[in-house]
């Protein structure tokens, strides 16, 4: 539904904290948001549809209604917003997965004699749980080194009733890897000892333990029992082995959850180190669609209030450091204290050892992020099936093995641009990407400007084409697109049509991809087709369409900030169109012009020192009054 026909009046939103839901046309929330002023936080949402985000765009084309509930404070806002998306699961709120399973170490610490064991999926109460690991095989690794100094079980429960029934150990017992508690050879308190020491070193408590092994080595060597002193300083050795690789990535000790994130236009990847006692217990790793175009804190601040809402109490530690801090971190801080059951700090380390470990754990979230991206774009099998799935929803002889898409951009009407982007075997072809100034144009007419886009494009094709016929050259615009993707709906299809018509395009094949509800329009037909949500097809379609929209809005804002500088420099006098365009060329920002120094300018070609200063004076002049922050008293503007 078009978002003004459900538009609140402006004068019925409270300007109070408050937890908002759009609703579609079946009562089904498909969006859950919190904001301190619901007015303004909720008009962001039905400005020009233009300068939103597309899914933030689809969101509020799917939606039929948006209703909010009045709370006191931030922190109640928090804990709605959590219970309502818990209670909805909204399509449209951001939702992170696992790149990939990973696993953990478990103590039946419930049974009568524990078993430790490396697995995966889901968690049973009683259990104690250490991890989760990067890699199973390298915890695999140190259990196999821990089971010579605490020999437990790790035997499954059918090999140990077996063992137990015919009152005979198997070979771990013989080796020296387990106390044999299926035989008799250790009772349950002495074998429950054994694993509680094991869970001590995994929890981080080696020290103790090495002094107790030392210990009990310089017994034996005084009492001349030198065999055992023998087996207890091998012990030692493979204690002091397993604890080399899980290094001290803080001196101090500290028990801290770090999390870092990585970011693009269309997904974000978020790594978490869990630190313990000092060393890094566990890591893991989520990539999610992005929903909406908020910052880097707005991100860290819905991720937090998953992966904790969803862990025990247990797992949230004394301290959580993040790369960016949420504007709603005294209400978290409140929330995470009260999961705990004891205080919790929420801060961004600025310097020392906990930096590095977070500039560390960001470096791995940009590595899952690229690798997830890597294993969906360039997955062969994927790649064939989404240029298969095409082919048959859309009707086409053949795979579309060049894909063209095209968007438009503006403010209002102003600095129109287009984009061009090229898929070709469903991987982007980013040299023929192509940029599209509409001069002269003013106003939202989306349909007319695609028909300018699309006009100068297939023309120039025709012209390329022709010109190679008669000379041989081949000209890079001659190649023809098995498919052109618009961004829109039936309107924007049909304003794709008529240009074809015109221009006489008759072998290539026209779809849409409206934002609404992610369906595809073909030029003629009444009714859209619907790509299972699941489908690889759907995802190229979104790609190449949601790499348009960045590439228009890249764009744009490159216009739009050189527009800008330019209308500043009208006010420098002796300033002419060479010299504009130089100080265009070095500041595509009115904000870097203004930090620019008399010196800085003044190197640039033709400008010197005279002009530079001159420039500098007439910003100096122009610039917007400084503002008092009344909540810090500093100077802002």
């Amino acid at each position: 539904m078009d978002p003004a026909l459900y538009r609140p009046a402006a004068g019925t939103i409270p300007t109070d904290p408050g937890v908002y839901r759009f609703l579609d046309e079946r009562d089904q929330v498909i969006y859950v948001g919190k904001a301190k002023n619901l007015r303004a936080r909720l008009a962001s949402y039905f400005g020009a549809p233009g300068t939103l985000h597309p899914r933030t765009r689809r969101m509020v084309f799917a939606a039929s209604r948006v209703e909010w509930t009045v709370v006191q404070n931030e922190l109640e806002s928090l804990q709605l917003e959590y219970t309502w998306i818990k209670q909805y699961d909204p399509r449209f709120n951001i939702r992170y997965r696992d790149d990939k399973s990973y696993p953990w170490l478990a103590v039946t610490w419930s049974d009568e004699f524990p078993r430790v064991f490396v697995g995966r999926g889901a968690k049973r109460t009683g259990w104690r749980y250490f991890g989760p690991f990067g890699q199973a095989w390298a915890i695999r690794d140190t259990l196999d080194l821990l089971l010579q100094v605490f020999p437990m079980r790790s035997c499954s429960s059918g090999v140990f009733r077996r063992a137990k029934a015919a009152g005979r150990p198997c070979l771990l017992a013989h080796i020296g890897k387990c106390s044999a508690p299926c035989s008799g050879a250790i009772g349950a308190d002495d074998h429950r000892a054994i694993a509680a020491d094991l869970m001590g070193f995994l929890a981080g408590r080696s020290g103790a333990l090495e002094a107790k092994l030392t210990a009990q080595m310089t017994q034996a060597a005084a009492e001349e029992d030198f065999e055992r002193a023998a087996r207890l300083r091998d012990s030692l050795a493979a204690l002091r082995q397993a604890s080399e690789r899980n290094a001290i990535v803080l001196p101090d000790g500290a028990n801290a959850d770090v999390i870092a994130l990585s970011e693009d236009p269309l997904e974000v990847a978020f790594q978490i180190f869990q630190v313990r006692d000092g060393r890094v217990a566990g890591e893991r790793g989520w990539v999610a669609d992005r929903t909406d175009d908020q910052d880097q804190a707005g991100l860290v601040e819905a991720f937090l209030l998953q992966f904790y809402g969803v862990e025990d109490a247990a797992a949230v530690p004394p301290e959580v450091l993040v790369s960016a801090l949420p504007a709603a971190a005294p209400a978290l801080t409140e929330w995470l204290t009260d999961r705990r059951g004891a205080k919790v700090s929420l801060r961004v380390p600025r310097r020392g050892d906990k930096r590095i470990l977070l500039d560390t754990v960001a470096r791995n979230a940009a590595q899952t992020l690229a690798q997830h991206k890597a294993r969906r774009s360039t997955d062969l099998t994927a790649r064939n099936e989404a240029l298969a799935e095409l082919q048959e929803a859309l009707g086409l002889d053949d795979a579309p093995l060049r894909i063209e898409c095209y968007d438009i951009s503006h403010t209002q009407g102003t600095n129109v641009v287009g984009s061009m982007v090229v898929f070709e075997d469903g991987l982007p072809r980013k040299s023929e990407y192509r940029r599209f100034i509409i001069a002269g144009f003013e106003g939202s007419n989306d349909e007319a400007a695609m028909d300018e886009v699309l006009t100068r494009r297939f023309r120039r094709l025709l012209d390329d084409v022709a010109e190679m016929r008669e000379n041989g050259m081949a000209k890079r615009f001659a190649y023809r697109p098995s498919l052109v993707v618009v961004d829109g709906g039936l309107p924007q299809v049909n304003a794709a049509r008529a240009v074809f018509e015109r221009l006489g395009v008759h072998d290539v094949a026209l779809a849409g991809l409206a934002k609404r509800l992610e369906e595809v329009w073909l030029p003629g037909e009444d009714y859209p087709v619907i790509l299972p949500r699941t489908s690889e097809g759907l995802f190229l379609l979104q790609r190449v369409r949601d790499e348009a929209h960045r590439f228009a809005i890249a764009f744009h804002r490159e216009r739009r900030g050189k527009a800008m500088v330019e209308s500043v420099l009208d006010g420098v006098p002796g300033l002419g169109d060479v010299r504009r365009a130089t100080i265009r060329g070095a500041y595509s920002s009115v904000k870097k012009l203004r930090e620019a120094t008399v010196d800085e300018l003044a190197v640039l070609p033709g400008i010197g020192p005279q002009t530079a200063e001159a420039i500098v004076a007439t910003l100096a002049r122009d610039a917007p009054p400084a503002a008092l922050n009344s909540a810090t008293g500093e100077i802002v503007g």
